[in-house]
């Protein structure tokens, strides 16, 4: 029974696919003309070969499936949570704050910290673009010029050293040199190092707190109380005296800037 549902799908999918890549225009037995909704293809009714319009939806949802990864990597959000997350394990709330809290902060800070680079994008290549004034490969080049110049900003020359010897290529005399399939991976990495030498810093305050608590409880001869249950209450004192969400944020908004 199984099957046999999996060949009707199979039969259906491919009616379909023919019936949308079918020719626009069709005729039926009496002679009239029938003209289908759907055409996969370019059109090239105006002499300007643009795509049809089910082209265009193709093109858009492939763009969707790829914004996520888009703005995980090529942003300030990988920075973020990643000392979020971080932060959380050196107080030893374990899933204080959860989850979705960490991700809804790093990513609004991520659309705070990246408007200004989205709005270059938006008036230098997109609207243009949009308004036919200009081509689509100068609407990528205007479109990645702020974004290479953020990702240039935020990546060391070591991990970029690293990845062009990597890739082979003759030595970048300039910025403009440069290729995204170096420069990307190169920002990334950056990325995550810079996270964890925060997280480093963020984790010794909170360490010496449980090595303090550990060592009066251990000459209390307490050797049976876990430190951690000790030592939460006045981490959580320490974090909240030192004001250390403003500390924290506004190092991080900063370190972008």
């Amino acid at each position: 029974m199984r099957r046999q549902i999996l060949q009707c799908g199979f039969l259906l999918a491919l009616a379909v696919i023919f019936w949308i890549g079918g020719p626009a225009d069709c005729y039926a037995e009496n002679g009239t003309q029938v003209r289908n909704f759907l055409s996969v293809g370019i059109d090239s009714s105006d002499g300007l070969g643009k795509p049809a319009v089910i082209m265009e939806i193709f093109l858009l949802m492939t763009v969707l499936s790829l914004a996520p990864a888009l703005l995980i990597m090529l942003t300030s959000f990988t920075r973020i949570v990643m000392v979020l997350s971080l932060l959380r394990q050196a107080m030893g709330t374990h899933q204080m704050p959860p989850n979705q809290v960490i991700i809804g902060i790093a990513l609004f800070l991520t659309v705070f910290i990246m408007t200004p680079i989205w709005q270059a994008v938006n008036t230098n290549a997109l609207q243009p673009y949009l308004n036919e004034s200009i081509s689509r490969d100068q609407a990528f080049e205007n479109a990645v010029k702020p974004v290479r110049q953020f990702m240039f900003k935020q990546t060391k020359e070591k991990e970029l050293a690293l990845f062009v010897d990597i890739s082979r290529i003759d030595r970048p005399r300039t910025m403009h040199d440069v290729p995204l399939t170096v420069l990307i991976p190169a920002f990334i990495i950056s990325e995550v190092k810079t996270a964890f030498q925060i997280g480093l810093l963020l984790y010794v305050p909170f360490l010496i707190v449980d090595m303090v608590v550990a060592s009066v409880l251990l000459s209390m001869g307490m050797m049976m109380l876990p430190p951690v249950m000790v030592s939460l209450p006045f981490k959580l004192m320490l974090f909240v005296l030192a004001d250390g969400w403003y500390l924290i944020i506004g190092s991080l908004v900063k370190s972008f800037l």
